[in-house]
């Protein structure tokens, strides 16, 4: 049976993972990819927890065994399921009993079990360096509706490394960042998912991103990772207002009606009673453009504020047409410095920038 480290266990060892964590556990956070093979279900869990401290250990092995026992042939028969092969990698929290247990079935069943050392734990520690590491980062900003996200994939279409925060966090950042889009993830599930994406970056190349306040949505973007954003090089994609509006007047108008409204009535105490009005009155009217008009008086003054202490490379563009605009950025590229050393809590948080 062998037992892997972190970094073995994702990028050199064989077979689908197993995660035989609870399924409140699964759902809270996993390694990306990790398919759920419960080993007890959250009551048992919880449980066997309360006996182990409230009796002794010992009566919780029995109990667990208890559970274990009546479920063994319908794991390992899930199990061929999950991995035809009958090759896989196992963890639980803390490389312990429960994976112990699940790796002598597999292995009885004719498994051939790689199991990750120290478990979904040392994974955790792994998410959070990867984090810190220092990266050659480059920072595509611009007023909301400037159509930075299409850029973006644009640029990934070209062959340039690129992280999308917003894909991963599934939302656009602003106060209809969330309309059109899945359920956000939890925060610890974004964690996993940023630091899988980012192992998967060259570290030899600069790595674009789109300028983000710390939160997109409900979620924040890890503190350590942010700071290098705030002081890697930025490009500022400068798209005049006209042709912004009519971006998101034209993506806007593709959602209801009520999400709209929603979305507006979230920043009233920002705008305003009457500007809320008048923008709840436009949306009633079918009058994207005039909407989106009163909305962006508020986020470009906000991103404005946001960009006033930092250097920035700004690059006129015509309109929001995603090509272009790519070629415009990459053209700008080469004359980008190192990324400088300021302190990131000098830096004043912009709101977050739309599309």
């Amino acid at each position: 049976m062998p037992r892997h480290p972190i970094t073995d266990f994702l990028d050199t060892a064989a077979g689908p993972i197993l995660d035989v964590r609870a399924p409140a556990e699964y759902a809270q956070g996993h390694i990306p990819g990790a398919l759920s093979l419960p080993l007890f279900t959250d009551e048992e869990r919880a449980r066997i927890g309360t006996t182990y401290k409230q009796v002794n250990p010992d009566k919780a092995i029995l109990l667990g065994l208890d559970f274990f026992g009546p479920k063994m042939r319908a794991m390992v028969e899930q199990a061929k399921k999950l991995a035809p092969g009958q090759e896989v990698r196992l963890h639980c929290w803390r490389g312990g009993m429960r994976s112990g247990a699940v790796l002598w079935l597999l292995e009885l069943a004719g498994f051939h079990v790689n199991l990750l050392d120290k478990g979904y734990k040392d994974f955790r520690r792994w998410a959070l360096a990867e984090f810190a590491r220092p990266r050659q980062l480059r920072v595509l900003g611009g007023y909301t509706g400037s159509g930075k996200t299409a850029v973006l994939h644009e640029l990934a279409r070209r062959g340039e490394p690129v992280l999308d925060l917003e894909g991963l966090a599934n939302h656009l950042g602003s106060s209809f960042g969330s309309l059109g889009q899945p359920p956000q993830p939890t925060q610890e599930q974004f964690e996993n998912d940023l630091a899988a994406a980012l192992a998967k970056l060259p570290t030899d190349r600069p790595i674009w991103v789109e300028d983000e306040s710390r939160t997109i949505g409900s979620l924040g973007i890890p503190a350590t990772f942010f700071e290098q954003m705030r002081a890697a090089p930025l490009v500022v994609l400068d798209v005049p207002q006209a042709a912004r509006v009519q971006y998101l007047a034209a993506d806007y108008g593709r959602h209801d009606a009520a999400g709209l409204a929603a979305a507006v009535l979230r920043l009233r105490k920002r705008l305003g009673g009457l500007v809320t009005k008048e923008a709840l009155g436009a949306i009633a009217d079918g009058d994207m453009p005039r909407m989106v008009e009163l909305v962006l008086a508020y986020y470009d003054k906000t991103y404005g504020y946001g960009l006033a202490d930092r250097p920035a490379t700004t690059v006129a563009a015509q309109g929001t047409d995603a090509a272009a605009n790519a070629a415009l950025v990459l053209a700008a590229a080469p004359n980008l410095s190192t990324s400088p050393k300021w302190d990131s809590h000098d830096s004043k948080a912009a709101s977050s920038p739309a599309h």
